[in-house]
């Protein structure tokens, strides 16, 4: 596609779907200056968006520098999705010192007390590119260099368990009923070619080599390898204390860390991820817990969904994102803040978020 071909392309999005933010923030004049080696790598990062124009972000970074040496289009669609006001830097504060405040879903209701949790943090590395941009041999060596580090980690009391290979024909592939019970389970990652937006992205090109998860014994501390970044690396829990749970990552991460090379990190941005609604923290915490009657209020999740936009929370199906409520009215919740806000407020957030659901739920019964 020509620079002109593409201009074209990009403002009829622009016209037509105002909500891709790819769309809204690019600069076709900005876009025209830019050298024919900077065009191009600038056209692979926002494909996504360009072949899916209902995208809400409409690109994926591709290299660890690429919001920084394109800053011009990334910090103003940054700002709109994070809802950070121009005089705000765009920045990361890192704080884990969860002992400062509990965050207990017992103690707002003991019918709270056996909620299914989950906190990930996305994790990439400056020594290769990021997946969208990586070819088959490199997905290969990444997963090398983490069954490696595995092996270490299998060693440690708490964290020990195994790896469990997507690529065909290695010792530690996993067949076809293990995968499909554990993406069940949701402990593992779905067919990513089956994705429209990261097959435009590159993110899931050679499925499923370079692919796979590690899992400890007691199955609440996961490690996803060659996803939608290299790592996801996650917590999982059925209780009620986000403590706990924010512990055992901090934890995790921790001794991971020490097994790796150093993670792409920005000053400007913090945690380096694909997508750009992952920066900072690059965490998602998340809980399912049964709304039946917020999930009964309107058609499908619109309601519930524009309550919790109130309190600073997403709501999505339990079956995922575009899915809706679960037997019962289940539905997972999650902050929306993941840039700006540190992991103790996260974990703050999804915390006074329920209480204040749930208080809601309570009251639509009288």
């Amino acid at each position: 596609m020509t620079p002109e071909k593409t201009i074209a392309t990009i403002e009829k999005i622009k016209r037509d779907h105002p909500n891709n933010l790819m769309a809204r923030f690019f600069d076709a004049d900005w876009f025209a200056g830019l050298n024919q080696n900077d065009q191009q790598r600038l056209k692979n990062i926002i494909n996504t968006g360009i072949k899916n124009p209902s995208s809400q972000m409409g690109a994926y970074a591709m290299q660890a520098d690429d919001y920084e040496h394109f800053s011009h289009q990334f910090d103003p669609m940054i700002r709109a999705f994070h809802a950070l006001p121009d005089a705000t830097p765009i920045c990361q504060t890192n704080d884990w010192d969860t002992a400062r405040t509990r965050c207990d879903l017992a103690k707002i209701d003991p019918a709270l007390s056996r909620i299914s949790m989950r906190v990930r943090v996305a994790r990439n590395f400056s020594i290769f590119p990021l997946p969208g941009a990586m070819d088959k041999n490199q997905r290969m060596e990444l997963e090398q260099m983490m069954i490696t580090a595995f092996q270490s980690l299998i060693l440690r009391p708490g964290f020990g368990g195994r790896y469990l290979s997507l690529t065909p024909g290695t010792a530690n592939t996993i067949n076809d009923e293990e995968y499909s019970r554990r993406v069940a389970s949701g402990q593992m990652f779905k067919n990513m070619s089956n994705d429209r937006y990261l097959r435009a992205a590159g993110i899931s090109a050679d499925w499923p080599h370079g692919r796979g998860m590690y899992v400890s014994q007691k199955e609440d501390f996961i490690i996803w390898v060659g996803e939608e970044d290299h790592l996801r690396i996650m917590a999982m829990h059925t209780g009620s204390n986000l403590n706990q749970l924010f512990e055992r990552l901090h934890g995790g991460l921790e001794l991971i860390s020490n097994l790796l090379p150093p993670f792409a990190m920005s000053s400007r941005y913090g945690t380096i991820a694909s997508c750009p609604t992952n920066l900072g923290a690059g965490m998602r915490a998340s809980l399912h817990m049964k709304l039946p009657k917020l999930c009964a209020v309107g058609p499908g999740l619109e309601y519930l969904t524009n309550e919790a936009k109130t309190l600073g929370l997403a709501v999505r199906g339990a079956g995922g994102e575009h899915s809706g409520p679960g037997k019962g009215g289940l539905v997972d919740i999650s902050p929306s803040a993941r840039l700006g806000v540190t992991q103790v407020q996260i974990m703050q957030k999804l915390h006074d978020g329920i209480a204040a659901l749930w208080a809601l739920e309570k009251g639509n019964g009288n």
